[in-house]
């Protein structure tokens, strides 16, 4: 079966920001997700999942341990597990953008504050 934001499963998270999930295993998940302007994810890492986010629409700005990247549409950074990361929306629009993660990232995170 085809599958697109548009028939996947919706879920809110953060500040009313959206998530869809494209694939959902435990070995595999890949999430459309879209971040409304100035809004941020927590920082935080995972323990054992390695995680790509790769830009669809807008202009994301991620930190990965303390350095910020601009991530343009198009463009992607791959996180290690133990890696402190945080995404950002701080342009002036929605950035949507995938996040896969392997294994699925599910009770693997762990909140930070960088130092």
């Amino acid at each position: 079966m085809k599958i697109s934001k548009n028939n996947a499963e919706h879920y809110i998270w953060g500040d009313n920001c959206d998530g869809w999930y494209l694939v959902k295993n435990q070995d595999l998940s890949v999430i459309h997700e879209r971040m409304r302007l100035n809004t941020s994810e927590v920082r935080h890492y995972h323990k054992h999942s390695t995680q790509f986010f790769y830009v669809l629409s807008g202009i994301a700005t991620i930190e990965i341990q303390g350095e910020r990247i601009t991530l343009n549409p198009n463009e992607g950074i791959e996180v290690p597990p133990q890696i402190s990361h945080q995404m950002l929306n701080e342009s002036n629009g929605d950035v949507e953008f995938l996040v896969i993660s392997q294994p699925d990232s599910k009770g693997d995170r762990v909140l930070t504050e960088y130092k």
